[in-house]
């Protein structure tokens, strides 16, 4: 079983610049001492932390939402084109 509490270490740290969120209590430290007009996903992410925290459940969930809240402004890049096959047209042995 896994165990429980704020000083469970995440698989992979978190990196905010020179800061590394190697816990669940320093991620809820640092989404404490944000304003407290915070963005839903920073909302989100600390429900996340003390699920897993009080509850013992996987702490990849809780680093997801640290994740997806520090990422909430990223916009991935559309290709509408899509993806080029990696193949090209079929040549007959006549066509050679």
């Amino acid at each position: 079983m896994t165990g429980r509490g704020w000083r469970r270490p995440f698989e992979d740290p978190i990196g905010i610049g020179d800061r590394v969120l190697a816990t669940l209590l320093d991620a809820g430290e640092y989404i404490a001492a944000l304003p407290k007009k915070a963005a839903p996903e920073w909302q989100a992410a600390m429900e996340a932390l003390i699920l897993v925290a009080e509850g013992g459940g996987p702490t990849m969930f809780a680093r997801i939402g640290v994740v997806r809240a520090l990422n909430r402004h990223y916009v991935p890049e559309l290709n509408p084109k899509g993806k080029e096959p990696h193949w090209g047209r079929r040549k007959l042995k006549r066509d050679q």
